[in-house]
């Protein structure tokens, strides 16, 4: 891992951060930046077009939301896959993979006859982007100075942000002259961008000298096939996982969701206590259920935005156009603040103070009906504090974990919790029921946002490991000064996370 770097003599000038990152860190993070646009891009095509997609094959608002759904049912299988690859193989490889598997996906949206030929496709995408979450973040990451991690963290996740604008800006300009489908087409063509970029990618630097150097390659899913009998119930857990949730987004659950929802999450648990051991299952579970709060105060809006503004405040494909406008940008700025934030505060303090102030715009944004300008600038705000700190959550999640098992571990927590944001936009359909959309979005943002300030704020996962494990370090990617001889440390050996 990349020693600190020693601080300035006094009296010297002090040296511009971005001046400590080389030039081949840089390539590292447009490489690793590109892929997360292509990303954005790809994923938010199906919130853009639902409308469209709904009317052309007469789906209903729930069932219509579904399709977003579709995407994270096989996150959990494709981070946990793709993350075990990065590990083992390194991060570049899995990288590569994960971009063809979600361009493919999207690629093949086009060509969708049905319902169900679509949610399909969608499971490919949701393979794919799992892979990219978890290889890329690991990749940057390990690349940047130890000191400017949550930098890098949020510069890359703002690459989604901008994905998601150029998504809004082509779908005004193809949707009315082209139909729905050249939108998923199109979204094909930047892999050639990012696969020559990242052609002549150097490996992550952590994973070289730590993993690479020693020649003894991991395997994180070890435990998961210790012998013939548990390769054989975990290979029936998966199947059991993956139809339980297929079932549970669509149609074919009708009247088991409840029952099914309980397979697939006594399933997943089920592999998260074996991958996280006796001392790690704690924190595995309690990262999950962090990262699936997160999803559900966020996704609600990022997945029916788009619906809403078409549908109750009936704007027209050129005024969401300008609405993404100010959502993208905002998400954007708001990684790049959260960057910032994070390694002069520290990441789970930058999370908190963000969170909290994100609360005061929630309702305003959806109070706004009458004025195009006011609601950008208002969900501008929103979005920077709110789904803007989500830049260094990449961060956050993967400092629980050391090298040998950064990336199997980031991919399989970070995917299955984000199960929640397959669970939201159905969520956010069904309160819609009751009460107006708008209400419905603000009130489960309002609610879970408040519920991921105490988890993160309150150090909760860390806390709960600490219940099995004494010894755990609180962030592997930021290891904490060792301390002067005499000095007071906490209960885990290590001082207080470093302010930045």
């Amino acid at each position: 891992m990349p020693a600190p770097l020693p601080e300035s003599a006094p009296g010297a000038v002090p040296t511009r951060w971005y001046r400590e990152v080389s030039g081949r860190q840089w390539k590292a993070m447009f490489a690793a930046w590109v892929g997360y646009v292509l990303d954005g891009f790809d994923f938010v095509l199906i919130t853009l077009v639902l409308t469209e997609i709904a009317d052309d094959f007469g789906l209903g608002t729930v069932h219509a939301a579904s399709l977003v759904s579709g995407a994270f049912i096989t996150r959990w299988l494709g981070g946990a896959l793709l993350g075990a690859m990065g590990d083992r193989y390194g991060r570049k490889p899995a990288m590569i993979a994960s971009i063809l598997l979600y361009s493919l996906g999207t690629f093949a949206c086009g060509f969708a006859w049905g319902y169900t030929s679509l949610f399909v496709a969608r499971l490919l995408i949701g393979m794919g982007m799992a892979g990219e979450y978890s290889a890329s973040a690991t990749y940057v990451l390990e690349s940047w100075p130890t000191r400017l991690r949550n930098r890098a963290s949020g510069f890359l996740i703002s690459g989604y942000a901008f994905g998601t604008v150029l998504a809004a800006e082509l779908y005004k300009w193809v949707v009315p002259a082209l139909g729905w489908r050249w939108m998923f087409w199109i979204g094909v063509l930047p892999v050639l961008v990012a696969l020559w970029v990242r052609r002549a990618l150097p490996e992550a630097e952590d994973w070289s000298a730590e993993i690479g150097a020693a020649g003894a390659r991991p395997n994180p899913f070890r435990p998961l096939f210790a012998g013939p009998g548990r390769a054989a119930v975990n290979s029936v857990l998966t199947v059991a996982a993956g139809a339980a949730l297929f079932c549970v987004f669509t149609p074919v659950g009708a009247g088991m969701v409840p029952a099914l929802s309980a397979v697939a999450g006594a399933c997943l648990i089920a592999f998260a206590v074996q991958l996280g051991g006796r001392k790690g299952w704690v924190l595995y579970v309690a990262l999950m259920a962090t990262v699936f709060c997160a999803f559900l105060y966020s996704w609600p809006i990022q997945a029916l935005l788009p619906t809403y503004l078409k549908t109750e405040l009936g704007y027209s494909p050129a005024q969401v156009t300008d609405v993404m406008y100010y959502a993208g940008f905002g998400t954007m700025l708001g990684c790049w603040l959260a960057g910032f934030v994070g390694d002069r505060l520290g990441t789970r303090k930058a999370y908190t103070v963000t969170l909290v102030a994100s609360l005061a715009f929630i309702f305003p944004v959806f109070a706004v009906q009458d004025s195009l300008a006011g609601l950008g600038v208002l969900l501008f705000c929103m979005l920077a504090l709110s789904q803007g700190i989500s830049g260094i959550l990449p961060k956050y999640i993967a400092g629980h974990f050391p090298t040998e098992t950064r990336a199997a571990s980031l991919g399989f927590v970070y995917n299955v919790g984000a199960l929640g944001g397959a669970v939201a936009p159905v969520l956010g359909a069904n309160l819609a029921e009751g009460m107006s959309l708008g209400r419905a979005l603000a009130v489960l943002a309002f609610g879970l946002t408040a519920v991921v300030i105490v988890l993160v704020g309150g150090n909760i996962p860390h806390r709960l490991h600490l219940l099995t494990d004494r010894t755990a370090e609180s962030d592997h990617l930021v290891p904490a000064p060792v301390p002067e001889r005499g000095a007071s440390v906490g209960r885990t050996g290590q001082s207080p996370e470093p302010a930045g």
